[in-house]
């Protein structure tokens, strides 16, 4: 079933396996004779790890331990595109030391509603980063790992010869207003959790800060193909350190962000789930480190001064980003995820003097921004 997507883990076989074992170069003779299967289910996929064995005489890379990864990309009212097939198998080909696991094979179908993803199992190595508590050195690396690929991406040329231009005020308001229902949710039950301030700011920032977004994306410079999505889960660590680590499941809604600012990615990885003075501690250096990779990873004319400005800009989406879990009603059920984000979120908003800039207009016709 070459090309096919898998929609059932019925539908694997020693045969699939030796197809696209050999079409993608890890198995030059020989098949797949036998393997053994552990299937799990996540909220929003299906997996598998596959323990192979090859015939005898097999050669090539022959990988033992890999991972099968269902999608189902139809999310009620929401759904996924291809991003993360695109992730694994077009936008970072032929990127040496890219933080991103081998794919064997993966295939998306819009009309099936799925898509499938083979790759390494790297769990005997590995472990994800959110079992471990954060340190400078792992912010080091994870800033090493994101500019090596945001330095891909970056700049509008480069976004728009890749067919994914910069995202314009249709698609910033999407994203906004999809998160906007759940402050009034949460400031009407969960006031008495937050400091006395915020609930006002948080009213005041919905109303300047998706111009100040908008208004961002006249300068092309900054911008990238992020991932959206770097939360510790996401990223892997070996067992006793930090390097080499790897990002997974870029796994984007069709509201989502997914060309925005690069610095945007530490912003979410660092502010929302980071214990507060660990963040304080470590977030200059862990900026400078990436200010230095993006330059030695080839980008020009992007200063540290405005990679900072534009890091406070991002600090301030990780409101909407904790807010958008009570979009449909206070989630009481998640509240211990999503009410810690929101209390470090406004910390760093206060802490990096993210109020209203003196340059941001109201008038959203006053510039253009680039189109969607």
């Amino acid at each position: 079933m070459p090309n096919q997507v898998i929609t059932s883990l019925g539908q694997i076989n020693a045969d699939w396996l030796t197809t696209v074992l050999t079409r993608s170069g890890a198995l030059a003779q020989g098949a797949v004779e036998s393997y053994t299967m552990e299937a799990r289910r996540r909220e929003l996929s299906a997996h598998a790890k596959l323990s192979v064995q090859y015939t005898p005489g097999s050669q090539g890379d022959l990988p033992q331990q890999l991972f099968l990864k269902l999608v189902n990309i139809d999310q009620e009212d929401e759904f996924f595109g291809p991003s993360e097939v695109n992730y694994y198998t077009r936008d970072y080909v032929g990127l040496a030391d890219a933080p991103i696991l081998r794919c064997y094979d993966a295939a998306f179908s819009a009309e099936a509603q799925r898509y499938h993803i083979l790759m390494d199992d790297i769990s005997a190595t590995h472990v994800e980063a959110a079992t471990k508590t954060p340190t400078l050195d792992y912010g080091l690396a994870l800033a090493e790992a994101l500019a090596r690929l945001h330095a891909h991406w970056w700049g509008v040329d480069r976004l728009t010869a890749g067919g994914e231009p910069i995202h314009g005020a249709a698609r910033i308001s999407r994203f906004v207003e999809i998160a906007r229902p759940g402050a009034a949710h949460i400031l009407a039950n969960c006031a008495d959790q937050l400091a006395p301030h915020w609930p006002q700011t948080i009213r005041d920032l919905f109303e300047w800060h998706p111009q100040a977004m908008v208004e961002r994306t006249v300068d092309g410079n900054g911008f990238t193909l992020i991932h959206g999505d770097v939360n510790a889960g996401n990223v892997f660590v070996p067992v006793g350190g930090d390097r080499p680590l790897y990002i997974v499941d870029r796994q984007p809604f069709d509201w989502s962000l997914t060309t925005w600012l690069g610095v945007y990615d530490l912003a979410y990885a660092t502010i929302r789930r980071w214990p507060i003075e660990i963040r304080r501690a470590c977030e200059r250096p862990i900026l400078a480190h990436y200010h230095a990779q993006l330059l030695s990873n080839g980008v020009t004319g992007y200063s540290f001064e405005q990679l900072w400005e534009d890091y406070r800009l991002c600090a301030v989406i990780n409101v909407y980003v904790a807010i958008e879990w009570c979009r449909g009603g206070l989630n009481k059920e998640t509240m211990p995820i999503w009410l810690p984000m929101l209390q470090n979120v406004m910390t760093a908003f206060d802490d990096l003097g993210c109020g209203r800039p003196a340059s941001c207009s109201y008038n959203p016709t006053q510039r253009e921004a680039p189109k969607q």
